[in-house]
Parts: C-alpha cells; structure tokens; sequence
C-alpha cells in the first residue's frame, strides 16, 4: 500500500529550486558549437535526487548545414554533457526546433548550466529565435 499524503502543497513556493532563462545567449557561427542559453541554481540548495534540465530550442539553419544537435552541460561548453539530441538531420535556411531533457545526478550547489547549440557543416551563421533552458533540483 502506498503511503498517503500527508500535507498539501497548495502554498509551498518552488521558485527558489528552479533556474530558468529565455534569453538568447549568442547563435551558433558555422559550424561550432555554440552557448545558446544559461542558467543557474542558487548557491544554498540541498539535493535529494539531483537535477531535472530541459532545453528548447527554436533556429534558422545556416548556409549548407546538414544537422544540428542541441546539448544541456554543466558549466561550460566543454562541462560534461546532461542531455543531447542527437545529430538530427536539418536543411539549411529552414526553421527548426528541438528539445533536450536530461538529469544531473551529481550536482553542486549554484550549478551553472548552459545550452548548446552545433549545426555540421554550416558555412555561415545560423539565428537562433527562441530558448527556453529549465533547472529544477530535486
């Protein structure tokens, strides 16, 4: 038998476990891969489980790229990789979306998250339109 619910949760605020930002960091220049969004947990958090990230991504393909992978890393473009998409197929100048959900089981507190963005064999700029990154400790 499961165990009941023992409170309410009607006015307990989770806003200070959540980091979220929709700000467009930079798009990716050819084919490197890019910042495209960033986002931080506060410094003083305790974590039961760990870290559920989600990122979205809205883009115009740049001039010859023939896929595009969205990734979810700690820290910095070289910090270890949460969540990837996956080289998924794409046509240049076409607009695109993708979605990356992950889970950090090691994090720390005031984690730093960023989104990321490489399109192969872009030849020019793409133009990301619209991100969405999401950090909810658990």
């Amino acid at each position: 038998m499961p165990a009941p619910f023992l409170e309410s949760a009607l006015n307990l605020d989770l806003s200070p476990r959540v980091g979220v930002s929709t700000a467009v960091v930079a798009s990716p220049a050819a084919a490197a891969e890019t910042i495209i969004c960033s986002a931080s947990l506060p410094a003083d958090l305790q974590f039961a489980s760990g870290v559920l990230v989600i990122a979205f991504a809205a883009f115009t393909v740049g001039t010859a790229g023939v896929s595009a992978n969205l990734r979810v890393r700690q820290t910095n473009v070289t910090g270890t990789i949460l969540a990837a998409t996956g080289a998924t197929t794409q046509t240049a100048a076409n607009l695109s979306e993708l979605l990356a959900v992950g889970f950090d089981t090691a994090p720390v507190a005031g984690q730093i998250y960023k989104a990321t963005l490489i399109l192969a064999s872009a030849s020019a700029a793409s133009t990301v339109s619209n991100v969405a990154l999401l950090a909810l400790a658990v």
